[in-house]
């Protein structure tokens, strides 16, 4: 029992570890706020206070550049901040963002280190489970206030549940992913591919008989996740589609739109290290292609379409779904 603990342990301990040394400089120089204020974290914090009230917003004390149209905050969806609003109970709102991204760091790392050897995908699950924590730019992500750790730990727990053929599961986290951050609904047409790839293409069936499973209806829990939110925002703005009138939040426009440098979210800062993220995440497709897990490749292949047509500087976060499965395919390289 205690070797199956370990690993769990040091992951842990990787996890705190690493952020404490991250947040160490800030902490040193009593600049601690710029970890709370840092990307989109008191963003998530005026919904987690307002639950999207209008009324409640105009009550709260804001930042002075925080954006003051209530309808702004429907771009961020509401799981993150209902984790957020449920442990301000007990630290308050600031600490409990922060406490929530830790939290959910520390569960997507074990989630993960499980699924490796659940799945049997490598031989060095505890060191490939590690390296995979520190990317860069996620290493960053997962130090601050951000809905990502909580959205890769939905995703893969979703494509793991799929590859075991739980469809409710994989349905049931696939909607809560759709719930945290709105590219969670790009699991539905991997899952869709997955499915019908053996009836249109033989060989990949892998002798099992072809014939529709009426479980796979529980896949609809994930477009259900994103009603689900348009519902909210019906109830607390009267606008079910509140999210596309947030303002310029949505940046999918065409493929590689991201070098259009006359862009508002581009700019002329430098670009090269675009070029290695789409060059590694269709190198990531490729690999998948003979993957087992059917799943992992159509949800690679799905999200990197989208992912080429975001129209955005910050590619590096908005691909950090593809980074776990990118981990995995070129696992075979890192030791």
């Amino acid at each position: 029992m205690s070797n199956r603990i370990i690993p769990y342990c040091t992951l842990l301990l990787v996890v705190l570890t690493s952020t404490v040394i991250a947040w160490a400089p800030f902490i040193t120089k009593g600049q601690f706020s710029t970890i709370y204020k840092h990307f989109d974290g008191p963003l998530y914090i005026i919904p987690a206070k307002t639950a999207y009230n209008p009324a409640a917003f105009k009550q709260i004390d804001r930042e002075p550049t925080l954006p003051h149209n209530p309808l702004y905050y429907s771009a961020h969806l509401p799981l993150y901040p209902f984790f957020i609003y449920l442990g301000s109970f007990v630290v308050g709102f600031l600490k409990s963002m922060l406490g929530v991204t830790v939290l959910s760091s520390v569960a997507l790392a074990w989630f993960f280190y499980f699924m490796l050897k659940k799945l049997n995908l490598t031989k060095h699950p505890l060191l490939l489970t590690s390296l995979f924590l520190f990317l860069p730019r996620f290493l960053v992500v997962r130090s601050v206030g951000s809905p990502e750790p909580l959205f890769l730990l939905l995703i893969i727990s979703s494509l793991f549940f799929f590859e075991k053929k739980n469809y409710l599961l994989a349905g049931l986290l696939g909607g809560l992913a759709t719930m945290t951050k709105t590219p969670g609904i790009l699991l539905f047409p991997a899952y869709f591919l997955a499915l019908l790839e053996p009836f249109i293409i033989p060989h990949v069936s892998l002798g099992e008989k072809k014939q529709f499973n009426v479980q796979w209806f529980f896949l609809l829990l994930i477009p259900f996740g994103l009603l689900a939110v348009f519902g909210i925002y019906y109830i607390q703005y009267n606008d079910f589609f509140a999210y596309f009138h947030s303002g310029d939040n949505i940046h999918l426009l065409f493929p590689y739109a991201v070098f259009n440098s006359s862009a508002t979210w581009v700019g002329t800062a430098w670009l090269e290290d675009i070029l290695f993220y789409f060059a590694i995440y269709i190198s990531t497709a490729v690999v998948l292609w003979k993957s087992k897990q059917r799943s992992f490749f159509y949800f690679t292949l799905v999200f990197l379409t989208a992912t080429l047509c975001v129209q955005h500087r910050d590619i590096s976060r908005y691909s950090l779904p593809l980074w776990p499965l990118t981990a995995i395919a070129f696992e075979h390289i890192y030791y």
